[in-house]
């Protein structure tokens, strides 16, 4: 049972990956251009869900990496000579050295301390950028970012943008499903059991920090090549909120229930506030709506009522 279940789950990845590549033959440019996005955020969240959903870490401020890759790439392009393929990791290394930098001041704390702390000193970075004028733009931005021609247009960016979230998942993955993710997930449940049974509590939570800034600083780099430009309100807590939102509505303990959660809370800001200004009461009713009746988020809920399902039928064929 447990064989057939896994080929039914490669053939659905293989048949969504399938329907993914071949959306900019039937969709216009503006539809390209939100789906794009979807993945950017789909990516920045299920970093997120690393310390969030996996570690119980409540990071309250996981978009200061996420800007701070997206300013280091655009950097990197704008005033250096450095390929591409250079200054596009230079947006993940930079998050990933900032996240450690924090994790050094912040793992200490627990729960909500965590949070209020790195909140200040995310904030921080993002006063350094926002007044920096010479160097970042300040409140200005980077616009007109230079890219390769070949992801430059809308399709280019878009398959570039599929390409990197699918490694990025599956690396991601992978992380999770290795003993040092069932350490995590262990240290979630209960950090005093861990530490007796020899797990180092603070080094693994900081390991997996550094982890969570590198691949938000993936999304990040992947914005740049998306949008072409970078702003300030990247790194704003706001921003950290509506993904932190993302992961509680598509559901943080399911592994792809960030990507739906980001689907559709770019979809709600996309459409809905185009037919009203008040698209956040809209907003609020879906999330008080999760809060409720869907307290492990929508995929979450979706894989508990498939749940009994396979078990009934292992319990028939044993």
């Amino acid at each position: 049972m447990r064989k057939g279940t896994s080929t039914r789950n490669i053939g659905i990845g293989i048949a969504v990956v399938a329907v993914f590549f071949l959306l900019p033959a039937f969709l216009p440019r503006f539809y390209v251009y939100l789906i794009s996005l979807m993945l950017v955020y789909g990516l920045l969240a299920t970093s997120l869900n690393i310390v969030l959903g996996y570690g119980g870490v409540f990071q309250f401020h996981h978009c200061v990496f996420y800007g701070v890759g997206a300013y280091a790439t655009a950097l990197f392009l704008t005033k250096t000579g450095v390929p591409f393929i250079l200054s596009f990791l230079a947006g993940a290394v930079a998050a990933a050295v900032l996240s450690f930098l924090m994790g050094i001041i912040t793992v200490r704390l627990s729960k909500l301390y965590f949070g209020m702390l790195q909140i200040s000193l995310g904030s921080l970075v993002w006063a350094i950028v926002y007044r920096w004028y010479s160097f970042t733009g300040g409140d200005d931005g980077i616009h007109g970012i230079p890219v390769p021609e070949i992801i430059s247009s809308y399709n280019g960016s878009y398959y570039f943008t599929l390409a990197v979230t699918l490694i990025c998942l599956f690396l991601i993955y992978k992380i999770i499903k290795s003993p040092f993710g069932s350490a995590l997930q262990g240290i979630r449940d209960n950090p005093v059991r861990s530490g007796m049974i020899g797990i180092n509590v603070k080094r693994h939570l900081l390991v997996a920090l550094v982890i969570a800034g590198f691949f938000g600083g993936v999304a990040g780099s992947l914005f740049v090549v998306v949008d072409k430009t970078v702003f300030p309100d990247m790194l704003f807590w706001t921003l950290s909120l509506e993904v932190f939102i993302m992961c509680l509505i598509g559901g943080w303990f399911s592994f792809f229930g960030p990507m739906v959660g980001a689907a559709i809370v770019i979809a709600l800001r996309t459409f809905v506030s185009g037919y009203t200004v008040y698209w956040a009461l809209v907003y609020g009713i879906v999330m008080v709506f999760v809060i409720f009746f869907l307290p492990n988020g929508i995929l979450g809920f979706l894989e508990q009522r498939a749940k009994p399902a396979d078990e009934k039928k292992l319990i028939e064929k044993g």
